[in-house]
């Protein structure tokens, strides 16, 4: 099949406004800011949340729930679900300004924190939703490589026993993953993503389910007992009182990872069409989000701890709390990769687009960066490619890589990205814009009680990092990267 390749001396950023009126264009494909027309809807919306949301957070949550316990594990759960969605919704109503409805559009997260707050801020900003999505995407890549192991190891204990090591090495399964997101990562931009989240949901689903049915089917099972209790893995039994006290601030940590979602909100959202108004549809699409993703994590955090007890696994698909039926744990597994290599994309797209606007104004007369070349696929939209991207993307997705092969361990890992941007992108920004957006006196008794909970969750951050940090530390006293076993 022939494809024509030919040259198209075009920026890779969008058009201004007045950069389209002054080559003629009516108008008739753009947006109220004279952008390409946005198509998202709700649905889209719904799906790049729960895309994002649901995880490789839902495998640590029986885990965390086992450190936490009955009281403490659930209710955490429930409270990172509600602060959530109330600075979600906040945020949503930045997406434009002054006016939430007929302001200015602010693109990305860093763009809102500008037109609300300025200065130092914005530089904050955008150091942690930048710091948090590429920890992110390495955190990715440690899990899709973990689900694609799980799957040879399964095979090898169903053939030759649950007594045998089985062991595999994580890093060709991270290559092989790697190499997919080269490929993906050339996709222009988040607007493009669509499909993409849509299958990403669809496996999230499947294997959070299957998840919760094996979970069942476990504590289901003849003779079945397992330790459980209010405060969760007991001192002097399961773990010492010092680890106990770490082990519980990791576990805050990976739940916040879990319900970290706000760091490309204001991206989702400006893939939403005009009308009706962006703030209003995202505000449902959150919603939907994250009330689909609380009865999973719900159910996978308290039904896991009921099939495995305090010995839960950090990973329940992966660790081998189950070994049969061993093609059903296969398929949640492939389920996992596939999903991750969705939830890669939707977190990169971001880093991507910020780096190349970025260097497009740095150097606006490079050819290197701003030519783009048109490739002819018969019966095939024509494709548009750009070597700059290509090479600059290429180099992101190996680094990440790189660095996910020398820090392989999962569940401190997470647990440190969950607690470093939940409160910043979750909590601070979003009160602090509300804030500014809405005139809030200072003092009064809304100011105040916005306060304490930036206050509170900033408590639950730090705590969170320090176990993280502490569970790494130990990790890296004993771990040789690059080792293979014998």
């Amino acid at each position: 099949m022939a494809i024509e390749l030919q040259k198209k001396n075009e920026s890779i950023m969008e058009p201004t406004h007045h950069e389209v009126m002054e080559r003629g264009d009516t108008g008739k494909n753009l947006d109220d800011d004279g952008h390409e027309n946005r198509t998202g809807t709700m649905i889209t919306a719904s799906a790049h949340i729960i895309t994002t949301v649901i995880g490789s957070g839902v495998l640590s949550l029986a885990w965390a729930v086992a450190q936490l316990g009955w009281i403490a594990g659930p209710a955490v759960l429930m409270a990172f679900s509600v602060i959530t969605y109330f600075t979600s919704a906040l945020l949503a109503d930045c997406y434009r300004s002054p006016d939430p409805i007929t302001g200015n559009r602010n693109n990305t997260y860093m763009d809102a924190v500008r037109a609300n707050l300025g200065g130092m801020k914005v530089k904050l900003c955008g150091l942690a939703q930048y710091g948090m999505m590429v920890g992110a995407t390495i955190g990715l890549t440690i899990t899709a490589s973990m689900s694609m192991v799980a799957v040879k190891r399964s095979n090898c204990f169903h053939k030759n026993g649950h007594q045998v090591d089985c062991y595999t090495s994580n890093y060709p399964f991270m290559i092989i993953f790697a190499a997919f997101q080269i490929i993906l990562s050339q996709i222009p931009n988040f607007h493009k993503l669509s499909l993409l989240s849509i299958v990403a949901t669809v496996m999230s689903f499947t294997y959070a389910s299957i998840g919760v049915g094996l979970s069942v089917a476990k504590v289901a099972e003849k003779g079945h007992h397992v330790r459980t209790s209010l405060t969760g893995v007991t001192v002097g039994i399961d773990v010492s009182g010092e680890e106990k006290v770490w082990r519980t601030f990791q576990a805050l940590g990976n739940m916040a990872f879990a319900y970290c979602f706000s760091c490309v909100l204001i991206e989702i959202q400006d893939t939403l069409k005009s009308n009706p108004p962006e703030n209003k549809v995202m505000k449902k699409a959150s919603l939907i989000g994250i009330l689909a993703t609380s009865v999973f994590y719900m159910l996978c955090g308290c039904i896991g701890y009921v099939a495995f007890g305090n010995d839960a696994p950090g990973n329940f698909l992966t660790g081998f709390g189950f070994y049969e039926p061993f093609w059903l744990i296969d398929f949640a597994n492939v389920c996992v990769a596939i999903h991750i290599v969705g939830t890669y994309q939707v977190l990169s797209q971001p880093i991507f687009g910020f780096i190349e606007d970025f260097c497009a104004q740095r150097w606006p007369n490079s050819r290197f960066i701003k030519n783009n070349y048109v490739i002819k696929i018969p019966f095939l939209d024509p494709y548009y490619i750009n070597f700059f991207r290509l090479v600059w993307r290429t180099i992101y997705v190996i680094l990440t890589t790189v660095i996910a092969m020398i820090f392989p361990f999962f569940n401190d890992f997470v647990g440190l990205i969950g607690a470093a941007a939940f409160w910043p992108l979750t909590v601070y920004f979003p009160i602090e814009m509300y804030i500014a957006q809405t005139k809030i006196k200072r003092y009064s008794s809304r100011w105040t009680w916005l306060k304490l909970l930036s206050w509170a969750c900033l408590i639950v951050s730090i705590i969170a990092a320090a176990g993280s940090i502490k569970g790494l530390a130990s990790e890296l006293k004993t771990y040789q990267p690059f080792k293979m076993k014998n």
